[in-house]
């Protein structure tokens, strides 16, 4: 059964150029720097995101630990959001890498009280540890940050000699949805995590970018990680299409997810988070207890969500067209009604 799939822009599949592309793709070992198509693709990705140059890594949550652990040193402080993916889905990983301390602050939706955050930037004292790098996310879940907000967060930033380092992994969908060109988001960090494999539909892997001598040590750092991979321009080749070509069409995955809400409307009950609303991801809530066996109904008749925890979350992407929203949603009202 062809399922359709609206847990995630994570499910992709490469497309038929892709595919091709890595079959022909020359290839070299990477830990010596002499794997072609991967040095086309880290320079390619750099500067799109006007950084000088980017390292390859298998995971958004490898790029992001990869990032901490080369910024800091253990005890360091790192600020980041409360509900950010490196504090809530990276499986507990920065105390165990980098041993850095994090201090969690309260946003609404991604926004920090600036305020607040110049209050809670430490200096190194007898008791305490010192902040030595701030985390920001955009996207953040299914809001895009504004670069005003961006640019004053980096400007306290830069006043206390701390970098910024920028969980991107959907920075293409902030851009299509800003209008804007993805260095003009990734100008207000230091460092920036970007992910190929969400809407961008490469079969793996994400790209870490910043000063050059960062992304030498980084490349250290990797290393130690485990992180070093032997003839990935396959992998690359994939990469390239996914930054040249996917992300040139977002737009009609956020115009799809518009589509979608429509839909949802329709049903008695369901409450669209409208602050969430950005991308291509729909996040709603039903006044209606069945609910939490939603998910077991649409498996039964192909289509696959994720299950709900405190409201639904459904993504569009590259492998679900117009037709497929309005069967899922179809099964929905059905559900429901």
């Amino acid at each position: 059964m062809k399922y359709i799939d609206l847990r995630s822009d994570t499910v992709t599949k490469p497309t038929q150029a892709m595919r091709d592309a890595m079959y022909i793709a020359p290839v070299g070992d990477d830990v010596f720097s002499d794997d072609e198509t991967m040095n086309e693709l880290e320079a390619l990705v750099a500067k799109k995101l006007g950084k000088e140059a980017g390292v390859f890594v298998p995971s958004g949550t490898f790029s992001n630990q990869l990032s901490l652990f080369t910024h800091c040193n253990q005890g360091d402080e790192v600020i980041v959001d409360q509900n950010a993916h490196i504090v809530q889905h990276e499986s507990g990983a920065s105390p165990v890498i980098s041993s850095v301390q994090l201090f969690t602050l309260e946003s609404k939706q991604g926004i920090w009280d600036l305020e607040k955050l110049q209050r809670v930037i430490k200096r190194r004292t007898l008791s305490t540890t010192e902040t030595k790098l701030i985390c920001v996310e955009n996207t953040y879940n299914g809001t895009v940050l504004p670069l005003e907000y961006m640019e004053k967060v980096y400007a306290i930033a830069k006043q206390h000699g701390i970098p910024v380092h920028l969980d991107g992994a959907r920075i293409f969908n902030a851009a299509t949805a800003l209008n804007v060109e993805v260095s003009e988001i990734a100008q207000y960090a230091d460092t920036v995590s970007v992910c190929l494999s969400k809407a961008l539909g490469a079969p793996a892997g994400t790209v870490l970018v910043g000063p050059k001598e960062f992304i030498d040590k980084a490349r250290l750092k990797r290393k130690i990680m485990g992180g070093g991979m032997r003839q990935v321009g396959i992998l690359a080749a994939a990469g390239k299409i996914a930054v040249e070509v996917m992300s040139k069409r977002l737009s009609i995955d956020h115009e799809n997810a518009a589509y979608m809400e429509t839909l949802l409307r329709e049903i008695p009950g369901v409450t669209i988070d409208e602050t969430q609303r950005d991308i291509n991801m729909v996040f709603f809530d039903i006044e209606d207890e069945r609910k939490y066996h939603l998910h077991e109904y649409l498996l039964e008749n192909g289509v696959k969500i994720l299950e709900y925890e405190g409201a639904f979350r459904f993504v569009t992407h590259f492998d679900v067209n117009k037709e497929e929203i309005k069967k899922a949603i179809d099964f929905v009202k059905e559900f429901f009604s």
